[in-house]
């Protein structure tokens, strides 16, 4: 068979869908067939997300992508990072996975420390520290009737495939972010978990991307409507790990983007970066696909953008992204400026209250509009860009001649030419589905009908997918260091 139908399921913090895509050596089709909601829910005090929802949402886009098709020959998933859903003995869930922005991951962070300092930490894992990190998880339900009971830890897209197909493992790329997994051996980190006093048995078989999971149950095929058998392919299940294979790069001298609700930024190298230096400037090392690290820091992203919408919708005022963009264009540059990976800035709530303390506490006039609120995040995200693209060719020893900027943010114009303008670099911006492209990429490989590494997946993508170039604009780079300089963003 010279081409196949695939389905990608890709998993955001906001929205799940279900893509069908038309693969072959010369096409790369992607139709959205189903989209649905990922709503958190608070209960008792406690963030969770809805996993059973999302499961019943990815069994309507199967059923929808067979009705599209005609047939489905594969389907793969990736999803956001960090968060587990534990399995009892018999394999049943523990309970909805907690979010990774409810508050109590970060009241374990002492303890984790104090038993494996972060210095130890970062140099085995390499993972950036951030308070909701898998490892913190697992140490804040310590001592809970749940953890107790608990035998398997599955990631999200790791728990997903195990409902789809009863097979039990743990994708590496997702792993790499657990804190857990040794980022120079790629293995889970023995010495780690037994300091920090984990059962080792929580922690399943690993799996590469492009391996064969398993097929879709019978019960599956029966709700979906599908004819077996069809294969569950391990793709990048980390969706930046998709997203990064889905980056049309022609060389390796490129940074990336990949820019959602949040932007992960960097550089995508053959070995981990474990210095002192990268730990204290907050860098990552997440493990990529084809033994890829991708060498990167965590941007708030299109979050502070997302709340604020979600903020003036709910008193009652304009939030249209097109209208608020339009009017953020005609507002001057840095007329206020953030630093968006300040804390205050990742739980939900009103952020435009927050930008405006934020600025009131320096002693910049807060924005006094929403159009002034809008362009605050767009000029301070492009900083932080900058600050990361710049960070990461100094610590890495890789050199950048352009910037990919992936993912829905490349739709955001006024975001890549400031992007541009802020790095002194050219933007290419796109394509939008980079994850789900990256995801039927690597299960089209995985199931025979591509072939060849990163560098012929990419071409394939050059020849099939819309991308635009944002160039510098000449003569702003002394304005965007005194910007950085109002908020400690050096670059």
């Amino acid at each position: 068979m010279t081409e196949l139908t695939l389905a990608a399921v890709d998993l955001g913090a906001s929205s799940g869908r279900v893509m069908a895509a038309r693969v072959g050596p010369g096409r790369l089709d992607l139709t959205e067939v189903h989209r649905f909601p990922n709503r958190p829910v608070r209960t008792a005090g406690t963030l969770h997300w809805d996993v059973l929802g999302l499961h019943a949402g990815i069994l309507d886009g199967l059923r929808a992508a067979g009705r599209e098709a005609g047939r489905v020959d594969g389907v793969g998933i990736d999803s956001w990072a960090v968060d587990v859903g534990l399995l009892d003995a018999d394999g049943e869930l523990l309970g909805n996975p907690v979010h990774y922005r409810d508050a109590r991951h970060a009241t374990a962070v002492p303890a984790v420390h104090a038993a494996v300092p972060p210095e130890e930490l970062y140099a085995v894992s390499g993972l950036q520290h951030l308070p909701f990190n898998t490892v913190f998880q697992l140490a804040a339900a310590r001592g809970s009737a749940r953890f107790a009971a608990a035998r398997r830890a599955l990631l999200v897209p790791d728990l997903l495939a195990y409902w789809l197909t009863g097979a039990v493992g743990a994708e590496v790329t997702n792993a790499s972010t657990t804190g857990l997994l040794d980022a120079t051996s790629r293995q889970w980190a023995e010495d780690l978990i037994a300091r920090l006093g984990l059962d080792r048995g929580l922690f399943p078989p690993l799996r590469q991307p492009g391996d064969r999971l398993g097929e879709l149950t019978a019960e599956v095929l029966e709700e979906t409507g599908l004819a077996g058998p069809v294969p569950v392919v391990a793709v990048g299940s980390h969706d930046t790990a998709s997203a990064v294979v889905g980056v049309p790069a022609a060389t390796d001298r490129f940074a990336y983007v990949s820019c959602g609700t949040w932007s992960l930024s960097g550089v995508e190298l053959d070995k981990p970066v474990l210095t002192e230096a990268s730990r204290a400037a907050g860098f990552t090392n997440e493990l990529g696909v084809d033994g890829t690290v991708r060498y990167l820091r965590n941007v708030m992203g299109l979050w502070l953008l997302q709340e604020s919408q979600r903020t003036w919708a709910a008193h009652g005022l304009p939030a249209e992204l097109p209208d608020l963009l339009a009017a953020a264009a005609q507002v001057p540059a840095f007329t206020a400026v953030i630093d968006p990976d300040d804390a205050r800035f990742l739980p939900p709530g009103d952020v435009p209250a927050r930008i405006a303390a934020y600025c009131a506490e320096r002693g910049q006039t807060p924005p006094q509009s929403q159009a002034e609120t809008v362009r605050c995040i767009l000029d301070s995200l492009a900083l932080a860009y900058r600050r990361t693209v710049r960070a990461a060719v100094e610590l890495s020893g890789r050199d950048v001649e352009i910037v990919h900027l992936v993912g829905g943010g490349a739709r955001n114009t006024l975001l890549c030419q400031l992007t541009a303008d802020a790095c002194g670099l050219p933007v290419l911006a796109g394509p939008v589905e980079a994850a789900a492209l990256g995801n039927v990429l690597v299960q089209a490989r995985g199931l025979g009908v591509l072939s060849g590494g990163l560098p012929e997946l990419r071409a394939l993508l050059t020849r099939t997918q819309d991308a635009q170039l944002y160039l510098p604009r000449a003569g702003t780079e002394a304005a965007w260091d005194a910007a950085g300089a109002r908020v400690g963003i050096a670059g």
